[in-house]
This record gives C-alpha cells, sequence and structure tokens, in this order.
C-alpha cells in the first residue's frame, strides 16, 4: 500500500495513459468499418457507365435526329403558312392548316415514344451498371472487411468514401 501512496503525479498520469491507449486499441478492435459509395459518381464516372451512355447514345441518335428534322420541317412549314396565309384561298389555308396540325401531333406523338424510349433503355442500361457495381462493392467489403456500406447519405467523410476504390475495380473489370 505504501508503494501507491508515495507514487508521483506524472507516474500516476503515466500508468493512466498506458491504460487508455490499452483501451483505446481494444475498441478499435472491435469498432465498425463503415464506408460509403457515391452512386452518382459511379454512373459518371465509371467506364461500363461510359460505355452504356455511348451505346444508348449511338442506338437513339438515327431517331432523335429524324424527329430535330421533323421538328425542324413543322416550324418551315408553320412559318410558311403564317407568310401565306393573307394571299391563300380559304380552302387551301385550312388544308394547309390541317397538315401542319396532322404533322404537329405526329410529331409529339414520336417525341413522346422517343423519350419513353429513351428513358426505358436508359433505365435498363443503369440498372446493368448499379448491378455490376454492387458486386464489386461486395467484393472490396469482403475483402477488407467492411462492416457496412452506404450508399446514401446527407454528409460523408472523405475518410469513408471508397468510390473512387469501386470506380476502379469497374474500370479494371470489363
Amino acid at each position: 500500500m505504501k508503494l501507491f501512496s508515495k507514487t508521483t503525479p506524472s507516474l500516476r498520469s503515466a500508468a493512466l495513459a498506458v491504460c487508455l491507449v490499452a483501451c483505446a486499441n481494444a475498441y478499435a478492435q472491435d469498432a465498425s468499418k463503415i464506408g460509403f459509395v457515391n452512386t452518382d459518381r459511379i454512373f459518371k464516372e465509371a467506364g461500363p457507365a461510359k460505355a452504356a451512355s455511348a451505346k444508348i447514345e449511338q442506338e437513339f441518335s438515327k431517331r432523335g435526329k429524324e424527329i430535330e428534322d421533323m421538328g425542324t420541317r413543322l416550324k418551315t412549314m408553320s412559318d410558311k403558312l403564317d407568310k401565306d396565309s393573307a394571299v391563300l384561298s380559304e380552302a387551301d389555308r385550312v388544308k394547309r392548316q390541317r397538315e401542319l396540325s396532322d404533322l404537329d401531333k405526329d410529331f409529339q406523338r414520336r417525341q413522346r415514344e422517343f423519350r419513353e424510349d429513351l428513358n426505358q433503355r436508359r433505365n435498363e442500361e443503369l440498372a446493368s451498371v448499379l448491378d455490376r457495381s454492387n458486386k464489386v462493392i461486395r467484393q472490396i467489403a469482403e475483402a477488407e472487411k467492411y462492416d457496412i456500406i452506404f450508399q446514401d447519405a446527407v454528409y460523408v467523410s472523405p475518410r469513408i468514401d471508397i468510390t473512387d476504390k469501386v470506380i476502379k475495380a469497374l474500370n479494371g473489370s470489363k
């Protein structure tokens, strides 16, 4: 008992520090390992996502051009009708208005179908990219012993962001 009563304050502080370090190490071994993946960045920066975008662009560019040309033709017809309406007979004016109206309906229908088809294909391709990225995330999580990896958060410390690892793995696994 006399040993402890005669210890100096600095010796007691040192002993306390050793105990705290030992406790911290024990806690660190039991601490959870958390990660975060920014899905938006994967969709923008990963090779498979870029390839999917290029594939969709190529697949829909011809239809997009046709719709753009149809819009130009519609605008030209409308301008010509406005310009010529004063000199046209009533029957010709009504006929052109009907043609213009029919073309406008067809144009709007094709635009709507194009957008729907484009969105559907984009969603299919993004689902495929998301599926591949989720597999890569699971592999990283298992290999590096992560307890949980989030894909949506209000705030994320760069310290736990593993998006670059996932993008690198996706780009490497063609």
